[in-house]
Formats: C-alpha cells, structure tokens, sequence
C-alpha cells in the first residue's frame, strides 16, 4: 500500500511537471487555441498532489473542450490571494485558514472561495524521527519554520499549549520551506507545517524517517476544508458563464483522478520500471481516459474457440 501511495505521488508529480513541457505538437495546435478565453490559474504552493485535478483537466483536454486556455502560474512572493484579488489571475488554490483575515471587516479583498479541493484538514507538524517532537509539546526547545501567518501561528501556540506546552520556549526561524526533506536532512529547522499527502509521503520516498502530528486529530476545530479554490469577484460578476465552465471542467478533472488511480498507477509505474523520457510520458498523460482498443483476433484463433471450448 505504502508503494503504491508513492507511485500514485510519483504520478501525480509528473503530471504537474508535463505542465510546464512544450512540444512541437503543441506548437501545431496553437492556431487552433487563438479563439479559446485565457484563463489565469496561480498555484499555492509547488506543483503538488492538491493539484492532480487541476493537470488532469489541462493534460486531458477538459478545459479546451469547455472553450478555455488554462494557464499554470506559480505563486508570488506575497501568495495567491494577491494575485487573484488583483484581477492578474482569475481563479488559484488558497488555504482557509490563511484566507480568513482577508475577510475581516476593514480589510476584505475581492475574492472568493468557490470550491474545496479536500474536505478535511490533513495538514500537520513534521519532523525528524526520534528527537520528541511526535506531540505538540515536543516542540519545546525546537524550532519551527514559520510564514508568520497570524492564524498558523494562532494554531501551533494553541495545540502547545493545549498538551501541557511552552509557546515561548518554540524558536521560530521565518522561512518559507520548498523542500522540506533538505530542510529537515540539513538540521536547517527541526519542524515543519506540512500537508502529509505530499510532503509527508515525499519523505517517505526519500528514506527519511519523521514524526507527524494532524491538527484535526488533536482537534475538531482544525479538520476545516482546506485548500480551497479562489476566484476574483469582478470576474465571477462579470463572466458568471466562463467561470461555470472552468469550474465544470476543473471538477471533472479531479473526479478522474478520483476515479481512475489505476491510470496514474501505471503511469508511475512505467516511469519507475522503464525509464520513459518526458515525451513517452506526455503521451501516456494525453491516452489517460482513452478507451483501449482491442485486439481482433484471428480466424483461425476465433475457430479454434468456438469447436474447441475448454
């Protein structure tokens, strides 16, 4: 179970990575995306698991069926919401948790959220393994990489000191981890907020042994929909159509992903076993979905079945 979970990531890692590959039959094709509506998507995060729906949307043709151009754009210094509330990106991938001081009265932006993209909180803290920090009061006397995020650190005092812990005795190192398992390997912070879908799991895959804990399962409070997709205002307002379209081909991408993880299994699997270069695996990406025809059998095959039953 524990391979095929980290198959299933490897999968999902190179659909988010294909994204950003050009071929010539791209180029061939570009005359033919001159009439779609270009859509502007900015991601939280690095590509990552939160995100199979919205590759398998863009890979499997789903946003072009619904008269769309999809773009994939990585997030600012000062995140998402920025860019979607400044009209720059009409719709990207946001935390409730980090979206809720957007909404306090005097200081509201002009977004919304319009969707889940999981309907439980499966972030948590990692750390190395063994060194005490597998509760919130372990992280006494550590350090922590922190976003300075308001409610993010509202939430690492209130689990601490809800297990008996020192909030002021957790060092905090202001840091925005890309790569949690250097960061870890490196002793640069000793603990991480974390989402364990997939940074959890990339260290599984990295051999580095970790302690977790889920906030949700310390407290119902935390098990809240997160990430959530957001949109600009004005353009919900403005192009209610376009927007119904993008979130019906968005869903529909995800719910293959659901649906299908044998697909995305093989994938992983072949890229492990065989090797593929980035264009044999664009090509599976693109056949994902695809009915698989069947071979005709022979005439001398089909008799011999028929007068020949076993």
């Amino acid at each position: 179970m524990k391979k095929m979970m980290s198959l299933l990531l490897a999968a999902m890692l190179v659909i988010g990575m294909l994204a950003g590959c050009g071929t010539s039959e791209n180029t061939a094709e570009s005359a033919d995306k001159k009439d779609l509506e270009k859509i502007t998507f900015v991601l939280d995060w690095t590509p990552n698991t939160n995100h199979t729906g919205l590759y398998v949307a863009q890979k499997l043709g789903y946003f072009e069926e619904a008269g769309l151009e999809v773009e994939i754009v990585q997030p600012p210094e000062d995140g998402a919401v920025v860019l979607v509330a400044s009209g720059k990106a009409q719709f990207g991938v946001s935390f409730q948790d980090s979206l809720a001081p957007a909404f306090v009265e005097g200081e509201a932006i002009p977004v919304t959220a319009v969707a889940s993209v999981i309907q439980h909180n499966t972030s948590g803290i990692i750390s190395r393994a063994g060194e005490g920090m597998d509760t919130p009061k372990g992280m006494e006397g550590h350090s922590y990489a922190t976003w300075n995020g308001s409610i993010e650190l509202a939430t690492v005092q209130k689990v601490m000191e809800a297990d008996g812990g020192d909030y002021s005795k957790l060092e905090l190192i202001p840091s925005t981890v890309t790569d949690e398992v250097s960061a870890l390997k490196t002793n640069s912070v000793d603990s991480i907020w974390i989402f364990y879908g997939w940074a959890g799991v990339k260290t599984e895959l990295e051999g580095l042994a970790t302690d977790y804990f889920a906030f949700a399962d310390i407290d119902p409070v935390f098990d809240y929909y997160t990430p959530v997709i957001i949109a600009n205002n004005d353009f919900l307002k403005e192009n209610p159509d376009t927007a119904k379209a993008f979130m019906e081909a968005l869903s529909k991408g995800y719910e293959f992903a659901i649906e299908n993880p044998e697909d995305q299994y093989m994938i992983a699997q072949k890229i492990f076993d065989e090797k593929l270069s980035v264009r044999d695996i664009e090509k599976l990406v693109k056949n994902m979905g695809k009915p698989q025809k069947q071979k005709k059998e022979k005439t001398e095959d089909v008799f011999k079945r028929k007068n020949h039953p076993q």
